[in-house]
């Protein structure tokens, strides 16, 4: 096996074990609250991943945080709202708010997968490049992302030549992975 073969790998083996803690935090809010996230706009959801991605910041600038929070929490929280904001996108309007718990866990997983795929082939094409970046820069282009979509929301989810608001949460969702992978430090499952 050859480094880029070793890399690839390594890089889908971690991204998995990341995505399970994520999943199962999803799974037991679940458990507790039911699908009350259902409820929620998709600009709320939206709004609800520029306040994780604007905590993040302003820890990164301060060092200092009067909540105990940390900042992998953060970014747990982005990938789970991501994973929300795709289940709202794409369910029919007339869908139930109260989802069973076995398809909101079909519903999580089919996201994931697809978005893995999407990580997948861009580290394929930009051969990993996220592996140089800064952790803060990995928050500035989450933060970018959320502005993106925010004006595609305004304008009613209408483009002239960009991407939709899917493709831009799968990127923000593959960020927060990669940010997480980057802080190497064991993920505290507490929000």
């Amino acid at each position: 096996m050859n480094t880029a073969e070793k890399k690839h790998m390594d890089t889908s083996e971690a991204y998995d074990a990341i995505i399970s803690q994520c999943k199962e935090l999803f799974l037991k809010k679940a458990a507790d609250y039911g699908t009350a996230w259902r409820i929620m706009r998709l600009p709320s959801v939206t709004d609800q991943i520029f306040i994780k991605a604007q905590r993040i910041r302003t820890i990164e600038n301060n060092q200092f945080s009067k909540i105990s929070d940390d900042i992998s929490s953060e970014y747990i929280g982005i990938i789970n709202y991501c994973i929300i904001a795709m289940i709202q996108l794409e369910l029919p309007p007339d869908a139930e708010e109260n989802l069973p718990i076995t398809q909101v866990q079909q519903l999580y997983d089919h996201y994931v997968a697809e978005t893995k795929e999407l990580m997948l082939a861009k580290n394929h094409d930009y051969g990993e490049a996220w592996r140089d970046l800064r952790i803060g820069s990995l928050t500035d282009l989450i933060l970018m992302k959320i502005f993106r979509v925010k004006q595609i929301e305004d304008n009613s989810g209408k483009t002239l030549v960009s991407e939709g608001v899917k493709a831009n949460y799968q990127d923000m969702l593959n960020y927060a992975i990669f940010a997480l992978l980057k802080l190497s430090t064991p993920l505290k499952i507490t929000s």
